[in-house]
């Protein structure tokens, strides 16, 4: 079983499970698709995480194929002469994006995981680019959405546009002869079919062109890192998620071991003592992320003090079950000094019980909306997600400290949580998201309807979320929280915002009894579940 935010990319994971390969064939391939068929989020020119679990083995695996700081890369980058930050150079210039690590990590999962050839992953993806496919109404409408910016950028409207300056519609064949092309190289060459030769040698010239810094050295020296994934333990469920550079699996251990404290199933699901309680460990949770997270290469990160449960008891004596708690009164709270949107999901299962959450992203929709002449690739925005200005806000609105500070070679922090749940041992649930820093409470609140409110996971997916970041101060609430609800909230001193847009896009699988159980988030259009 596939599910996936983009139908056809699915259905080449599904291909590949018919054709006897495992779980990590199939996520392979599917995310190799996504960057011909999904180009908002689906990439060869960014960075992810991937949480496998080996049935085999009964052990899971996470690789780190984040993007990497340029070597020239320096902390005040993005700083202008007044010592601000420029957004514009920051957002969408060539200096922002990272060195991508998606080929390289994807290559090495297939390497080592995999079981089919590296030809036979790819090709359906390289299909896709050159025969082409018809545009759906969802890709039609997110190229309309960032036609704009798309268009301001030669290579990038070349592909996205008509010759008379129209973007590709619903119904009409798209073909990608030049991401074809780049595909190409990889599925013959591997690795450095990407990371040297004329690819690496057409990213640097785009870079020289404008004002970029990577090189093909910054290429050449990209590494995937294997890292052990962040556990925890939930009512007697084991949950295992991704570790920093990632803050998601620690912050979402963190506000599970605050919320086992309470009867939460006795308070209701989206009650407003229940909302209230959420909140508070948000704020919590979010605050901790300021202080203490960056990449563990060259910060020391305190995640066993994090996810421990007694500093959760900690925190959780300053919670009033009655009272909202303001954000400027809450702090990074580890009693100990410290120590020296958009993104896709995709998420499969084998027959064998092999089983993949994969997150990967481009930054915003469409990264920073240039791409590199001649390979259909388009570059990420990743150099974002550092701290600009170390205590100042991000694109997303979370505050960030020195330890995610600019350096050479850095991976910036991230907010993707590919996450798995275990249940007696064996994997039970299989879930992420894209959206930026709403990543890691959208995941929590999956985990948290299925565990404590036994719903299947097309309903854990479709129930109203809430959101808080501790700053800015304010709680967002989806569409289909009751009016009684927020006012009890607003009594309560919870700065309430409902909103109109989403929060989130999960694809989630879940393995009981025997069956599998999968469901694309109903938030956006144009996702899929595929199985047999």
């Amino acid at each position: 079983m596939v599910a996936s935010p983009e139908r056809l990319a699915a259905e080449v994971g599904l291909e590949m499970l018919r054709r006897g390969g495992n779980a990590v064939d199939a996520a392979v391939a599917t995310g190799f698709a996504l960057a011909v068929t999904y180009p908002r989020a689906g990439n060869l020119g960014g960075g992810g995480f991937m949480l496998i679990h080996l049935a085999k083995e009964q052990r899971q695996v996470f690789i780190d194929y984040r993007e990497m700081a340029p070597a020239a890369a320096t902390r005040d980058m993005f700083l202008d002469a007044n010592g601000e930050v420029d957004k514009q150079r920051e957002y969408f210039s060539l200096q922002a994006a990272g060195v991508p690590g998606t080929v390289a990590g994807m290559l090495h999962a297939l390497d080592k995981y995999g079981s089919l050839d590296r030809a036979e992953v790819l090709a359906p993806a390289i299909r896709l680019a050159q025969q082409g496919f018809p545009v759906s109404f969802a890709l039609a409408h997110e190229i309309g959405q960032r036609a704009d910016m798309l268009g301001r950028d030669p290579a990038a409207r070349a592909v996205f546009f008509h010759p008379d300056g129209n973007p590709y519609g619903m119904g009409e064949t798209w073909r990608q002869p030049d991401l074809a092309w780049t595909l190409q190289q990889i599925a013959r060459d591997g690795r450095d079919g990407f990371y040297r030769g004329p690819v690496a040698q057409r990213f640097a010239a785009a870079m020289r062109a404008g004002d970029g810094i990577m090189t093909t050295q910054d290429l050449a020296n990209y590494r995937v890192a294997e890292r052990a994934p962040v556990r925890g333990t939930f009512h007697g469920f084991e949950v295992v998620s991704a570790p920093p550079p990632s803050s998601g699996g620690v912050h979402i251990i963190e506000m599970l071991n605050l919320l086992e404290g309470y009867d939460l199933q006795a308070l209701g699901h989206n009650s407003a003592a229940y909302i209230h309680l959420l909140a508070e460990a948000m704020k919590r949770a979010y605050a901790d992320r300021s202080e203490y997270l960056g990449d563990p290469d060259f910060v020391a990160v305190p995640v066993a003090q994090l996810t421990d449960k007694a500093y959760a008891a900690h925190l959780r004596k300053g919670i009033d079950p009655d009272k909202a708690t303001p954000a400027d009164t809450i702090g990074p709270g580890l009693p100990v000094p410290p120590e020296g949107s958009d993104t896709t999901q995709f998420t499969v299962a084998d027959a064998a019980g092999n089983v993949v959450s994969n997150t990967y992203t481009l930054n915003f929709s469409f990264g920073n909306h240039k791409m590199v002449p001649g390979t259909g690739v388009l570059l990420n925005n990743e150099m974002a997600d550092f701290a600009a200005d170390p205590g100042s806000a991000n694109a997303f609105g979370l505050i960030q400290g020195e330890r995610n500070r600019i350096e050479g070679r850095k991976r910036p922090l991230s907010s993707m949580s590919p996450t798995l749940v275990l249940r007696d041992g064996k994997p039970w649930l299989a879930t992420g998201s894209p959206g930026g820093s709403q990543i890691i409470t959208t995941v929590l609140q999956v985990l948290l309807n299925t565990m404590v409110f036994d719903m299947n996971p097309a309903t854990a997916a479709a129930s109203p979320r809430v959101h808080h970041q501790w700053w800015p101060d304010t709680l967002l609430l989806e569409r289909g929280i009751s009016a009684d609800t927020v006012e009890l909230l607003r009594q309560r001193g919870q700065p309430v915002q409902p909103t109109r847009r989403t929060l989130g896009r999960t694809q989630t699988i879940m393995l009981e009894d025997g069956w599998l159980l999968g469901a694309t988030d109903p938030r956006r259009p144009g996702g899929a579940v595929a199985a047999y």
